[in-house]
C-alpha cells in the first residue's frame, strides 16, 4: 500500500498535462474529472454505475455532511468511504463555497463563519480548525483548506480583503490538518480577476506548502473569458510537480479550455443536474430530450457513445421517460452525462500522451459547432 500521496507528470503538450496521483485507494489518472456526490450520493446513480463510466475519485461535501447525517455519525458508521459503498479516493471541499452562499443565515469574523441550517434553522460554526476535523471523521483523501470564496463581480478592495482572510485561514488549516501519510491537503489560490492578488495568494501558499493547489473563485459569475484570461496565467503560479485543481469546473468547453492552460482536476454537478433536467450531453454540443423533435426519434442520444442510454434505449423512448416523469429518465441521463465526461477525459489524456493536443482541441470544437443531427 502507498503511504502518502503522491503526483506524477507522464507528460506535457503545450500547458496541457498528463499525470497520475496516487494514494492508498488507487490512482486518478489526470486530467480527471471528479462527480459530485454532495450528500454522499452522486443523484440518481450506484456508486458502482459511477465507477463503471471510468471514474476515478468522486467529490463529497463538507457543509451538507456535517448537517446531515453529520461527520460523526459517518465516522461511527466506518467512514464516507463504507458509508456510500465507494472505496476509491475521495475528495471533499471545506464547506467553504456553500456556507458562502448562505447570505443571509451567516456571520463572517477572523476566526470563522457561523450560520443558520439551510435544513432546520439551527446554529452552527464553520472553522478551519472545524472543517479539518469534520473532513478527517469523513476520512476523505484529498481535504480542502477552509477559505472564503465571493462571488463576482467584486470591487478589489473586497476581493484582497477575501484573499486575505482566506491565506490566513490557510495556514490554520494547515496546522490543524497535521500529518495524515496517505491523505492530501490542498490549497486554495484567491483573488478574483486581479493578477497581482492571484500571485501573493499563490506566493502565500506555497510558502505554506501543499499536496495540491486549487484555483478557487472562479464560475462564480464572471463569464468563461474572464476564466480563461485568469487561467492563461493562474496556474503558471502554481508548483510544477503538484495537482493543479479548478474548482466547480464545469461544461465540457470550459474542461477542455482549461486544460490546454494547464489545469488537471475538475468538478462539477452539471452532467447530473442536466441528466435530471433533461439535457445530455453528447459530442456535438448539448441535446434537450424534452423538446417534440425527439418523440419520433429511434436514433440514440449519441451514436458514438457507448453508454446505457445510447446502446439501449432510443430518443423516443427518453423523450417519453422524461415527459412522463419517470424517475428512470433522471438515471438514464445522469449515467450518460457522466460516461461522455468520462470519455472526454480519456480522449483528453490521450491527446496529450500521443502530442496532439491541439489537433484534438480544434476537433472538438468542430465537432461541437456543428450541433445536433437534423430531425428526421
Amino acid at each position: 500500500m502507498i503511504a502518502r500521496f503522491s503526483y506524477t507528470k507522464e507528460a506535457q503538450d503545450g500547458k496541457a498535462r498528463l499525470g497520475r496521483i496516487s494514494t492508498p485507494r488507487g490512482e486518478i489518472r489526470t486530467p480527471a474529472f471528479m462527480p459530485v456526490g454532495t450528500a454522499a450520493t452522486v443523484k440518481a446513480m450506484r456508486p458502482e454505475s459511477v465507477r463503471e463510466t471510468g471514474a476515478d475519485i468522486l467529490l463529497g461535501n463538507t457543509y451538507h455532511l456535517m448537517l446531515r447525517p453529520t461527520a460523526e455519525r459517518i465516522a461511527r458508521l466506518g467512514g464516507l468511504h463504507r458509508f456510500m459503498n465507494w472505496e476509491r479516493p475521495i475528495l471533499t471541499d471545506s464547506g467553504g463555497f456553500q456556507v458562502m452562499s448562505l447570505t443571509e443565515l451567516r456571520k463572517l469574523t477572523e476566526d470563522g463563519v457561523t450560520f443558520k441550517s439551510h435544513i432546520d434553522g439551527s446554529k452552527h460554526t464553520l472553522t478551519p480548525e472545524r472543517s479539518m476535523e469534520i473532513q478527517g471523521l469523513l476520512g476523505s483523501d484529498i481535504v480542502m483548506c477552509f477559505d472564503e470564496c465571493p462571488a463576482l463581480p467584486a470591487d478589489r478592495d473586497r476581493i484582497a480583503q477575501s484573499m486575505e482572510l482566506s491565506m490566513r485561514w490557510a495556514q490554520r488549516s494547515r496546522d490543524a490538518f497535521g500529518d495524515r501519510p496517505g491523505h492530501a491537503l490542498f490549497g486554495i489560490q484567491q483573488g478574483g480577476l486581479e493578477p497581482d492578488l492571484r500571485g501573493q495568494s499563490a506566493e502565500a501558499l506555497r510558502a505554506i506548502e501543499f499536496d495540491g493547489y486549487a484555483i478557487g473563485g472562479l464560475a462564480v459569475g464572471e463569464g468563461q473569458e474572464a476564466m480563461f484570461g485568469v487561467l492563461n496565467y493562474a496556474p503558471d503560479m502554481l508548483p510544477e510537480d503538484k495537482p493543479r485543481y479548478l474548482m466547480g469546473v464545469g461544461k465540457p468547453d470550459d474542461i477542455v479550455g482549461a486544460v490546454a492552460r494547464g489545469v488537471d482536476m475538475f468538478d462539477c454537478v452539471l452532467p447530473s443536474r442536466s441528466g435530471r433536467t433533461g439535457q445530455a450531453y453528447t459530442r456535438r454540443g448539448p441535446v434537450n430530450i424534452k423538446n417534440a423533435r425527439h418523440a419520433d426519434d429511434p436514433r440514440p442520444l449519441d451514436e458514438a457513445c457507448t453508454c446505457p442510454a445510447c446502446q439501449s434505449y432510443s430518443r423516443a423512448y427518453l423523450h417519453h421517460v422524461f415527459r412522463a416523469g419517470e424517475i428512470l429518465s433522471s438515471m438514464l441521463l445522469t449515467w450518460h452525462n457522466l460516461h461522455y465526461y468520462q470519455e472526454l477525459m480519456a480522449d483528453i489524456r490521450s491527446a496529450i500522451a500521443s502530442g496532439q493536443f491541439a489537433a484534438f482541441e480544434a476537433a472538438f470544437h468542430a465537432k461541437q459547432a456543428e450541433g445536433d443531427v437534423p430531425p428526421l
